[in-house]
């Protein structure tokens, strides 16, 4: 019998993880957008989840079928390290003098702007709790069933099943605050356009 995708990456087969790559890159990339809102950040992602895959694929179970869930594993936590970076950026920019810096906010913004309902359930999805947001993130948008979800996080299935739960109630109410008040602020910065049609009919 073949060894399977898993052992030969296992034994450091070049080949059997190109191929890995090239089934599941498109699947990263794909987790990695929904979490992150941005297209840069994602493909950095990327990079360094095949970058820590190979490093750490002594790691990878030999038993199991597709090397997915490992995977997202991974990218959730190169995506956690990332998050906790950007504050530590933030934070230091922050305590610098004001000065004039190019400003890159629009080109951003014109790239990510094409869904409100992702901004907002990015907004809501913040708000939870990092164990709450794993589960989620794995399971809803990136698809992967429960034990799969429970491989690349490390914890038991009946775990994920509880967080999932939780997570899924906490977001409904978190994200329908979050649309509401975008359409708020949306109404308070053009006022005047329901007297203005008011007036054309």
């Amino acid at each position: 019998m073949n060894p399977s995708l898993r052992t030969r990456i296992r034994a450091g087969d070049v080949a059997a993880f190109g191929q890995a790559f090239e089934e599941h890159a498109g699947a990263v990339y794909r987790h990695a957008i929904r979490v992150s809102a941005d297209w840069s950040v994602a493909e950095d992602v990327v990079s360094l989840t095949f970058f820590e895959a190979w490093r750490v694929r002594h790691r990878l179970r030999p038993d199991g079928d597709s090397v997915l869930p490992w995977l997202l594993g991974i990218a959730t936590n190169v995506l956690r390290n990332l998050r906790r970076t950007m504050r530590r950026h933030r934070a230091v920019m922050d305590r610098l003098p004001d000065q004039q810096v190019p400003d890159f906010a629009d080109d951003v913004v014109g790239r990510i702007q094409e869904r409100e309902e992702l901004a907002a359930a990015k907004a809501a999805l913040a708000r939870l709790r990092q164990p709450y947001r794993d589960v989620f993130t794995l399971c809803v948008w990136a698809g992967l069933d429960y034990a799969s979800a429970a491989e690349a996080l490390g914890i038991p299935v009946g775990t994920v099943r509880s967080r999932l739960s939780r997570a899924r109630d906490r977001l409904r109410s978190l994200a329908e605050a979050e649309l509401k008040s975008r359409g708020a602020a949306a109404h308070s910065r053009f006022p005047a356009a329901q007297t203005i049609h008011g007036r054309d009919r």
